[in-house]
C-alpha cells in the first residue's frame, strides 16, 4: 500500500515537472524551427526541418549584447557584496542606534515598483549626463539587489556564535579586521546566495536596461531579443535561439551554486 501511495505520488511530481519545464522544450524546439513552419497548424512538436538560422543570428549579432550583460551583472555582483555584506554585518554585529528602523526601510525598499525606480533614476541620469553607461546601469540593478542582499547577510551573521567575535576581540581585532579576517570567510554561503540572486537580476533587467539605455548602442542581451519583436518581423527561431543561448549562464551558476543557496537563505532564520 505505502510502494503505491509512493508511486502515486511520484507520477502526479513527473507530470507537473512535464507541464512545468514543457515552456523551456518549446523555446529549444522553436530555436530549431525555420520561420515559415511556425504557422503550421498544428506546430510540430520536433524540428523536422531545422535550421541554425536563429544561431547564426545569435553569433552575428548578439554577442556584443552578451558582453554588455556580463559585464553589468559581474559589476552588480561585486557592488552589491561591496555595500550589502559591511551593512549586514554593523545591523547584524555592531547593532546602531536605528537599525531596526534600517532593516525595516529595507524590506520596504523591495516593494517600490522598478518602473518608478527607472523613471526617478532617469531624471537624475540626465541631469548627471551618464545615461547609456555601464556604471550607470550597474548602480541601477544594485538598488534592486543591495536591500536584498544586506537582509540575508544580517540574517546570516546574526546567527554567528558571539563566542567567535569575542575571540577576535581578545586577541585585539577591531571592528573591521573581525568583518574582514573572522565574519566575512564564515559567511560564503550568505555572499554566494546574495551574488547569484545579484546576478540573476541584472542579467534578466529589462526595465532599467530600456528606460536608461537612452537610445544608445549600450544594450543588455535583454534589449537584444527586444530588437527582434517588430509589428510585421517577428523573428521567432532568433528570439529563441538567442533565449537559450542567454539562459545557459544563468543555468551553469544555478547548478553549481544551487549547494549553497538553501544554506545562505536558511541559515539564520530559525534560533534556538
Amino acid at each position: 500500500m505505502r510502494r503505491a501511495t509512493t508511486w502515486w505520488k511520484t507520477g502526479i511530481g513527473l507530470v507537473l515537472t512535464t507541464l512545468m519545464l514543457f515552456p523551456v522544450y518549446w523555446m529549444v524546439n522553436v530555436s530549431f524551427t525555420r520561420d515559415e513552419d511556425m504557422r503550421k497548424t498544428p506546430p510540430d512538436l520536433f524540428p523536422i526541418d531545422g535550421t541554425l538560422e536563429g544561431y547564426r543570428a545569435v553569433v552575428d549579432q548578439q554577442l556584443p549584447h552578451l558582453g554588455t550583460s556580463l559585464l553589468v551583472g559581474f559589476g552588480t555582483v561585486a557592488l552589491t557584496l561591496l555595500v550589502a555584506a559591511p551593512a549586514g554585518y554593523s545591523l547584524a554585529k555592531l547593532r546602531p542606534a536605528g537599525g531596526g528602523l534600517v532593516s525595516f526601510v529595507l524590506l520596504v525598499a523591495q516593494m517600490i515598483p522598478g518602473i518608478i525606480m527607472a523613471m526617478g533614476f532617469y531624471a537624475i541620469y540626465l541631469n548627471l549626463g551618464v545615461l547609456n553607461t555601464l556604471p550607470g546601469l550597474i548602480v541601477a540593478d544594485a538598488t534592486i539587489a543591495v536591500p536584498f542582499g544586506v537582509l540575508i547577510f544580517q540574517a546570516f551573521m546574526s546567527g554567528i556564535p558571539e563566542e567567535i567575535t569575542q575571540a577576535a576581540t581578545v586577541d585585539g581585532a577591531g571592528p573591521l579586521r573581525t568583518f574582514w579576517s573572522v565574519i566575512l570567510p564564515v559567511s560564503r554561503n550568505a555572499g554566494i546566495t546574495v551574488a547569484l540572486f545579484a546576478f540573476l537580476w541584472a542579467w534578466s533587467d529589462f526595465v532599467f536596461a530600456s528606460t536608461l539605455n537612452g537610445g544608445g548602442g549600450l544594450r543588455p542581451i535583454t534589449l537584444g531579443i527586444y530588437a527582434y519583436i517588430g509589428n510585421n518581423n517577428q523573428q521567432w527561431n532568433a528570439i529563441m535561439a538567442t533565449a537559450v543561448v542567454a539562459s545557459i549562464p544563468a543555468a551553469v551558476l544555478l547548478v553549481v551554486a544551487q549547494r549553497y543557496i538553501a544554506a545562505g537563505v536558511t541559515t539564520g532564520a530559525v534560533k534556538d
